[in-house]
């Protein structure tokens, strides 16, 4: 019988999960504000959001596996909020693309993202992650029905595929790919789990 931390059941792990989530954000803030950015503040906040964008879809993909490896079935219900942190930076770093790289020129944004493939598929990732923040309560569940809801949540692995071509493409330009690796690395990992789980349970039913 499994049995749940009570520090994963307790009313505050919420509020705290959500406060440190939203630490980047709050540090990124101060740091502009204080001009602590270094010599090119709005390429340091495009990369920042960015990169935090990936981080918390990496940790999206590892709640489950980690459900599972600690048999704790409570760390479920921090998925939502990471789900949607991620989303939260993905329009940060949007927003700051448009604003400090585009002047918030929209003629202008939407002929440069077609021009260049990194920022078509990191704009074809966020587009993508809009549903799921749209779906991320529990009426949308109710009103989807739980099969259609998983399904249409299943998008999140594309999305990770997505990001990290986009990250990929945008590093080719000055030929710097160990974080890129790094990253490729963890989410070849957390995908490759789910594969490896999804053929086991099929081999089961067989």
């Amino acid at each position: 019988m499994t049995v749940a931390r009570p520090a994963l059941l307790h009313p505050a792990a919420k509020p705290l999960l959500f406060a440190l989530c939203l630490l980047p954000f709050a540090w990124l803030f101060y740091a502009a504000a204080a001009n602590q950015l270094g010599a090119n503040p709005a390429e340091a906040l495009i990369r920042s959001t960015g990169d935090w964008t990936l981080r918390f879809l990496c940790l999206v993909l590892a709640v489950t596996p980690l459900r599972v490896w600690t048999k704790q079935p409570a760390l479920a219900r921090f998925r939502r909020m990471i789900g949607l942190f991620a989303f939260f930076y993905a329009v940060l770093h949007f927003l700051a693309y448009a604003w400090l790289d585009m002047g918030l020129d929209l003629a202008a944004i939407a002929r440069d993202i077609p021009k260049r493939p990194f920022a078509l598929v990191g704009f074809l990732a966020l587009l993508l992650l809009v549903p799921l923040a749209a779906t991320s309560f529990n009426r949308a569940i109710k009103a989807l029905g739980a099969a259609r809801w998983q399904a249409l949540h299943r998008l999140v692995y594309g999305i990770a595929l997505l990001a990290i071509l986009h990250f990929f493409w945008m590093r080719a330009g000055k030929n710097d790919f160990a974080e890129v690796a790094v990253y490729a690395a963890v989410i070849a990992a957390l995908l490759g789990w789910r594969l490896a789980r999804l053929r086991r349970s099929r081999a089961l039913a067989a």
